[in-house]
């Protein structure tokens, strides 16, 4: 017989999931289709590896400063209103990069799109703390998590495609780009104050017995972890276990953006034309979308964290550094497969063990810090291989130094988290 729970999450996650994933799916794009509007618009403005990673990574810096208030802001506001507003303005912002016309411009226009970003994906990571009980959040951020990987399977070779516009209505290829491709999120923005609803009382999509059934399943959870943790918001910034969770998210996204807003010109540089440069620089992104999927479902059914990042964490430092070694064009993309398989998979675990270890308001300023210090990683990333290319020719060194962070990662993944948790997950193989 079919219980309660069986017959409403289900509903939850067909209601909530799938849009969720296409908004990041979106938000991904938008963050990241600069890499291949690069090879055009680095020569088109005149910028340098160096220039480019700056003006790349410079999105990050104010997505970092502005990521808690924004997160807070969205506790204030309502998690509806506060996405739809988000989407909006970055999809705006984004459109707005295809008037850039110089260095100067293209900063400008970087710090203003991470300004709108900011919050989106703790905001959505704390907006699913509301839905999903604990048990069910490394699968369901997994499914999330695929949308970013997906991104750039779906979007490199559209990309690629874009870029051939050049002088279509007096446009260059990568103005098209940014324009097109900005649209989806202000359309995707208007339909999530429609679409969404605040918490597991206002779905009118669930029945009265199946809206109580989650209200106090999530009501139970919240009061459990609040009695554990004893965490304010002022306090989580000062947790030696908030501090070791952002250090490892910013070796995962300064490993992930430094590799992904280089890896269209890495591609390029193998001759090959702007269409097939998308898709071959796909390749590493497929193999990180099954990785997520992989890693999520083994983490939820050995009910185990810890060791769900660590490994693929490991996995990605050993593989940077054949991809810095390799000469081959075919190795090269193979290490930089496996070191997408190992980064990406990491990811499912960790957002879990984070909304696994905090509550309430206190949550949504946690994840919100630790996802800022990451995006300081992808400020970072981008300047650093950036900063490689240009003093010594090559992206090699660079990419040593990215492997060396994911082996930090990796280590301190083996010590964050270490004590039992309400929801019945082990954060380690021993439940300790």
């Amino acid at each position: 017989m079919e219980t309660l729970e069986q017959r409403v999450m289900p509903k939850v996650f067909r209601r909530l999931v799938p849009f969720l994933i296409l908004c990041y799916f979106v938000s991904f794009l938008d963050r990241v289709n600069v890499g291949f509007a690069a090879l055009q618009m680095n020569k088109d403005l005149g910028l340098s590896a160096t220039a480019f990673g700056l003006g790349a990574g410079l999105f990050f810096l104010t997505y970092f400063l502005f990521e808690v208030p924004s997160n807070l802001l969205l506790v204030r506001f309502g998690a509806r209103r506060w996405i739809a507003r988000i989407m909006v303005t970055w999809g705006l912002v984004s459109a707005a990069t295809a008037f850039v016309t110089g260095p100067t411009s293209f900063y400008i226009v970087r710090l203003l799109l991470g300004l709108a970003e900011a919050g989106f994906f703790p905001g959505v990571a704390y907006f699913l703390t509301l839905w999903f009980p604990s048990a069910y959040r490394a699968r369901v951020m997994g499914y999330l998590l695929v949308a970013a990987p997906m991104s750039t399977v779906i979007g490199a070779p559209i990309s690629g495609v874009l870029l051939n516009l050049e002088g279509v209505m007096g446009l260059h290829g990568w103005q098209w780009m940014f324009i097109l491709e900005a649209l989806p999120a202000v359309i995707l923005g208007f339909i999530a104050l429609k679409h969404l609803k605040g918490e597991p009382a206002d779905a009118a999509w669930l029945s009265a017995d199946e809206r109580r059934w989650l209200s106090q399943r999530m009501a139970a959870e919240d009061r459990e972890r609040r009695a554990e943790s004893h965490l304010s918001v002022a306090q989580v910034f000062f947790n030696p276990q908030v501090w070791l969770l952002s250090t490892m998210a910013f070796g995962f996204f300064l490993t992930i953006f430094g590799v992904g807003f280089f890896l269209p010109q890495i591609v390029k540089s193998f001759g090959l034309s702007n269409v097939q440069t998308g898709f071959v620089a796909a390749i590493p992104y497929v193999v990180a979308s099954l990785s997520i999927v992989f890693w999520a479902r083994r983490s939820d059914a050995r009910k185990e964290r810890r060791l769900h990042i660590a490994v693929p964490a490991f996995i990605a430092g050993v593989a940077l550094i054949a991809a810095a070694l390799a000469d081959d064009s075919i190795l090269k993309m193979i290490a930089f497969s496996v070191a997408a398989f190992g980064i990406f998979g990491a990811l499912p675990a960790f957002w879990a063990i984070n909304t696994t270890l905090l509550s309430g308001p206190a949550s949504a300023a946690g994840i919100a810090f630790i996802g800022a210090v990451g995006n300081l990683g992808g400020f970072a990333g981008p300047s650093l291989l950036g900063l490689s290319k240009d003093l010594t020719g090559s992206y090699a060194g660079g990419l040593v130094i990215l492997a060396a962070v994911a082996f930090v990662a990796a280590a301190i993944a083996l010590g964050v988290g270490r004590r039992s948790n309400p929801s019945g997950i082990a954060l380690t193989p021993s439940g300790e």
